[in-house]
Order: structure tokens, then C-alpha cells, then sequence
């Protein structure tokens, strides 16, 4: 049986301690999103753009990893490491840095995140490459807390989805009424010291997301028992604080909680800026590709039990079959008064350097 035969591959899903398969119903989160508290397991894909999508899915299978079994995966075949472009070359980027600082120094705005998107060709017929054989290398060269995999093909009922993520930020978890979320900034490489401007960005996107959780929390509850703690990851490390609160009664799983939720805190603080409107406006004027699911939600929300958790959707390829099949990746850093354009750019090729690399032709899994 090949991988396009296999049901399982076919409209299905996999998280940490957590697959699920067989499509049902697909609901846009953002106008239906009561179903989500109804009732059943749903997979969810938030685009930074603002779409919510998600469908639930009849089987799941709890207690198995995003990995699955590394150990009899298959090769994956991506595209030549030099056949990938960025949306941004490294002299726009780097005059995207300088007009942000105007901005900053103007008063309009503290931090945005710019970001771009680099893209290669990879021919596949729908529903796209071998997302299964993408997953592994990614679990085996760069393990994730909130690896995910999502392959859902396009019905005449609903969208279609491709995405493979190698994510370590959580954007939103719920358990019953306990509501958590954990923004990363800050970046430095291995055994480099953070820069004040990395404190900084931190500081200001958590303040942010308290403002955040704050819409749907119970007064009082909202607190920060993690500021500024270093977290050491594959090839990098970074800055994460730790927000939480309590939901409010009217929001406790509520038909309401869902549509207050993204509303009071989609797109995540932490890959838009402060203040986030502001932010967006200037995300807006100075990038020139659609960040899509990078930089939205990825994850699952389980009605039934009352728990969900949302990454934010960095480390995250996409595929679709635009110009005969092409796949995507984001890579960004956060932007303050105190940023380097140069040291900007290095940030952004520093994130994406071994996940491209992974991603590229010449990886094999065995």
C-alpha cells in the first residue's frame, strides 16, 4: 500500500500524544465558532491573515506522539537546497528594519515582527507530498513540544491543508477553565548571550499578552509565573515567558468562548508586535508574500474534554499546488528600537537554517 492508498494519510492529523483521522465536518472558525465547544475532536489551522479553519475528525487515537514511528519512515524528497527564494531579499528586509525604527521613533508602534517567506517548487498532486516522511525528519533533526502534522484534502464541502510544523511556542492552551499561552522572543545562537533588546521584546510582548488573555479571563487571575526563562533548542535558543488565567463563567466552554477568544488574541502578540494593531499595519505595508499558517494556529481543540492546544504556527512548512506544487516556509524576528538591521537578517536566516536544510533534497530517513 502506498502512502496516497493509506486512509490514515488521507485527511488526517498528529500532535504530541495525540492523531486523529477521518475528516467529517469543516466549520470557518471565525463565524462558526460555537461548534467548537459543542462538542467532538476538531484540528484547527489559523492563517495570520485571519482565517480560522477547522474540521473535525471522527477517530482519534490518544498517547502517540507527532514522531509516530520514526523508526520505519520513509525518504522524503524535497526540493534542491538551492532552489528556495525569500519574499524578501536581504537589502529589502534590512530597509524594512530602518522604516520600523522610524515608526518606533515616530511613537507609532514599540515592536512589529517582519517577517518572509521562502518558497521552492515541489511538484505533487493534491493532497500534496509525502507530509508523513516530512514529519519524521523533522522529529528526528529538530524535535518540537508542539510538532504537528496536518494533511486534509479539498472537498467540494471544504478547504483543503497541507502543513507540517516544527513549533516551539504555544499560542493558546485551555484545560476546562485554566488558560495558558507562552510567547517567545528573543533569539541568540548557541552560547551567545541575549541582547538587552531580546529582554526588551520579551518584557513588551507579554505585557501584550496579558492584555490578551484578559478579554475572557476571570478579573484578578491573570499572572505570569515564567518571565524571561531561557529555553535551549535544536541549533538556537530562546527567551519565553509564560502567561496564564482563568476563564470567566460566561466564557467556561461556552458557546461564546471561542469567538472571544480569537478575537481578544488572534493573530498571536508574539509574531505581530506591539501594539498589535498598529503592527499589523506595518506588517501590512512592508511585507510582500501572505504568511498564510505561518504565524497563525496550529492544533486541536477537544470539545469533549474540555482541552485544547494551539501552537503558534512558526518552524512551519506549507505546501499547495500553486504553479505545479510549491513548498513554503516563514522565518522573522522581532523588530525594536534597539535592532540591528544586519543582526536582523541574521536572526531570520539563523531560524530558518536547519529546518531548510532538513527540508531540502539531500535529507534521508532510514
Amino acid at each position: 500500500m502506498t502512502w496516497r492508498e493509506d486512509p490514515r494519510r488521507l485527511g488526517s492529523a498528529a500532535f504530541r500524544g495525540v492523531r486523529a483521522t477521518r475528516p467529517v465536518e469543516h466549520v470557518d472558525a471565525r463565524v462558526e465558532g460555537h461548534r467548537l465547544s459543542q462538542g467532538g475532536f476538531w484540528v484547527v489551522v489559523g492563517t495570520f491573515e485571519g482565517r480560522i479553519d477547522a474540521w473535525r475528525m471522527a477517530d482519534v487515537e490518544r498517547g502517540r506522539s507527532a514522531e509516530e514511528d520514526t523508526e520505519h519512515s520513509r525518504p522524503w524528497h524535497g526540493p534542491r537546497a538551492t532552489d528556495w527564494s525569500s519574499s524578501l531579499d536581504r537589502e529589502q528586509y534590512v530597509r524594512g528594519v530602518r522604516a520600523i525604527r522610524r515608526d518606533i521613533l515616530e511613537g507609532d508602534v514599540y515592536q512589529v515582527n517582519l517577517c518572509r517567506v521562502l518558497d521552492a517548487p515541489l511538484p505533487a498532486e493534491p493532497p500534496g507530498p509525502d507530509a508523513v516522511a516530512l514529519s519524521h525528519v523533522l522529529a528526528k533533526g529538530n524535535p518540537a513540544r508542539h510538532a504537528a502534522r496536518i494533511v486534509v484534502p479539498a472537498s467540494d464541502g471544504w478547504p483543503g491543508c497541507w502543513v507540517v510544523s516544527a513549533s516551539p511556542e504555544l499560542y493558546l492552551s485551555v484545560d476546562r477553565d485554566a488558560v495558558a499561552s507562552s510567547p517567545i522572543k528573543g533569539t541568540a545562537a548557541p552560547g551567545e548571550r541575549m541582547l538587552d533588546k531580546d529582554t526588551a521584546e520579551n518584557v513588551m510582548i507579554t505585557d501584550l499578552i496579558r492584555n490578551d488573555l484578559s478579554h475572557t479571563a476571570t478579573p484578578g487571575s491573570v499572572e505570569v509565573p515564567e518571565l524571561l526563562g531561557h529555553h535551549e533548542l535544536p541549533g538556537l535558543s530562546h527567551l519565553q515567558s509564560t502567561v496564564t488565567s482563568r476563564l470567566e463563567p460566561e466564557y467556561d466552554w461556552t458557546d461564546e468562548l471561542w469567538r472571544a477568544m480569537f478575537d481578544g488574541t488572534f493573530p498571536p502578540g508574539s509574531v505581530s508586535g506591539a501594539p498589535k494593531s498598529s503592527a499589523l499595519r506595518i506588517i501590512e505595508r512592508e511585507e510582500t508574500a501572505e504568511r498564510g499558517p505561518y504565524c497563525g494556529a496550529i492544533g486541536w481543540i477537544d470539545a469533549d474534554r474540555k482541552r485544547a492546544e494551539l501552537a503558534v504556527g512558526i518552524r512551519t512548512f506549507w505546501w499547495d499546488d500553486a504553479q505545479g506544487g510549491t513548498l513554503r516556509f516563514g522565518t522573522g524576528a522581532g523588530i525594536t528600537w534597539g535592532s540591528d538591521p544586519a543582526g536582523e537578517w541574521a536572526e531570520t536566516e539563523l531560524k530558518a537554517r536547519r529546518l531548510i536544510a532538513l527540508a531540502s533534497a539531500d535529507t534521508m530517513t532510514t
